[in-house]
């Protein structure tokens, strides 16, 4: 994929409300377009997880593709805030957190996503505006 070079992407749980409503949180911060997303459940989304040999049984949420490397859980929630405007930035300060606490509450959040927050029948289907930051 080209954009992998030249992007980092975003692959999330597509029918997953919260995932839905982070990355729209994420493209209106993306001041300097340095994202495109990809649901876990469509064919590039598909193709990362297993170029990556991610199995989605442990990490069925959110991963971050940076070129040859991919982040998972609070790590890539972390690594994109770094690239978010405003005050975002300052949260990647938690990476001196050790990732066994900060994947134990990353965890509860995403075991829980879809009883506190619901779920979609299908994957979002982003607007004509929107629909270049998608592969």
């Amino acid at each position: 994929m080209e954009l992998e070079k030249n992007h980092k992407i975003i692959l999330f749980d597509g029918v997953c409300n919260l995932c839905n409503t982070s990355v729209t949180f994420v493209i209106k911060r993306d001041k300097k377009d340095v994202f495109r997303f990809a649901a876990l459940q469509e064919a590039p989304g598909q193709s990362l997880l297993t170029k990556f040999n991610i199995d989605t049984a442990e990490t069925d949420s959110i991963i971050l593709v940076d070129g040859e490397r991919a982040y998972t859980k609070s790590t890539a929630a972390l690594k994109i805030a770094r690239h978010l405007g405003g005050f975002y930035p300052l949260l990647y300060g938690f990476i001196i957190v050790p990732a066994f606490i900060r994947n134990w509450i990353y965890d509860y959040v995403a075991k829980n996503r879809y009883t506190w927050y619901g779920k979609k029948e299908s994957c979002m289907i982003p607007t004509p505006e929107l629909r270049s930051k998608f592969l």
